[in-house]
């Protein structure tokens, strides 16, 4: 099954549903707002992605944070916490296509990864 983490009013997750949608693909939507985000999918993440392409340094929530909260932020475990903290501060959507994790939307890698 696939699940597509994010927060509904992002665009980015929004255009990433309904390709899902019009593609005919059935995904499970997890709510960073309403159902947290788990520490166990974070650590899978950052194992398969890195901290670096998690972190959504162009989104409000960084621009919000003030500069000595950005620079505290330089490896994976302060990007984790953060992560945690503020889950608006992960690049979105986090998709988990079984066996491989994607951030972000990639319409041509998403088309590849529908069709294995």
């Amino acid at each position: 099954m696939i699940v597509l983490y994010g927060i509904p009013n992002c665009d980015t997750v929004k255009k990433a549903r309904a390709w899902l949608a019009q593609n005919g693909i059935s995904y499970r939507f997890h709510d960073f707002k309403k159902d947290g985000v788990p520490a166990e999918r974070i650590e899978g993440w950052l194992g398969q992605l890195g901290w670096e392409p998690l972190l959504n340094r162009k989104g409000t929530t960084w621009r919000k944070l003030d500069a000595a909260a950005q620079h505290r932020v330089h490896n994976a475990a302060t990007a984790k916490a953060l992560m945690q903290s503020q889950p608006s501060v992960i690049r979105r959507p986090v998709v988990e296509w079984g066996d491989q994790t994607t951030v972000g939307f990639d319409e041509a890698a998403w088309a590849l990864l529908a069709s294995r």
